[in-house]
């Protein structure tokens, strides 16, 4: 994801262009447009033109959208800055609320979640999923969360229900305090200083992004390494008990 820098507010995209430049189809941006989620374009004859400004905030209905959002609050989302806002900001804002999947999250049919599964879930197996997270359900569609295909593998394994329950509520459990923990100290710790500064250039623009893109990557790899190194530390006390 790129940032747009306030360089040039101008407006100089055509509709087909700004689809092109947020990965939205045209239809969807006159249909955000038609809602309001982007203030007017200007006018030039006949011809309507966008700005960087416009783009900032579709990629930002976007990332909203990502974290289940419905279009109604977004709009009240949107509404607490100027339709003429600063693009950077928006970008940053963006930035900050992308999530961390690759992808976005699948939603599918009960026939569909079967065939993602690759076999039948019964319904034990599915109230299993549902409460390890790694599967919402939202009427009569289902949306698979990261984790799906490990715990899909966990439930052929020679383990107990309750001990697989259990053991993802726990990693669910710390992981959530650990995600909520290094959210607020990136907000205050990175995104807090960039946002401070009035101005940037298109490079400091550029390199923030790839910092947050390296800071990611960072964070998972030490998580990772975390808790292996925890873990040995555990069985290294419980030898020397032994």
């Amino acid at each position: 994801m790129s940032i747009e820098t306030t360089s040039d507010q101008s407006a100089g995209l055509t509709v087909d262009e700004l689809a092109a430049a947020t990965g939205m189809t045209v239809r969807t941006v006159r249909y955000y447009a038609g809602l309001g989620l982007i203030p007017p374009p200007e006018r030039r004859g006949r011809q309507a033109f966008y700005s960087d400004v416009h783009a900032a905030r579709l990629k930002l209905v976007r990332a909203l959208q990502d974290h289940g959002l419905s279009l109604t609050s977004i709009e009240d989302y949107l509404a607490r800055f100027p339709a003429d806002g600063d693009a950077d900001e928006l970008a940053v804002r963006a930035l900050a609320l992308t999530t961390w999947s690759a992808q976005p999250p699948e939603r599918m049919s009960r026939a569909g979640l079967d065939r993602r599964a690759g076999r039948p879930l019964d319904a034990a197996s599915l109230d299993v999923l549902l409460a390890l997270g790694v599967v919402e359900q939202d009427g009569d569609e289902f949306e698979l969360q990261p984790g799906f295909d490990a715990a899909v593998k966990l439930l052929t394994l020679d383990i107990s229900v309750d001990g697989i329950v259990a053991a993802g509520l726990a990693v669910r459990r710390h992981t959530e305090a650990l995600a909520e923990e290094l959210t607020e100290v990136f907000a205050r710790q990175v995104i807090g200083p960039y946002r401070a500064q009035e101005h940037h250039t298109p490079e400091e623009a550029e390199a923030f992004r790839s910092t947050i893109v390296q800071l990611r990557q960072l964070t998972l790899e030490a998580v990772v390494s975390g808790f292996q190194r925890a873990s040995n530390q555990v069985i290294n006390r419980s030898l020397r008990g032994e």
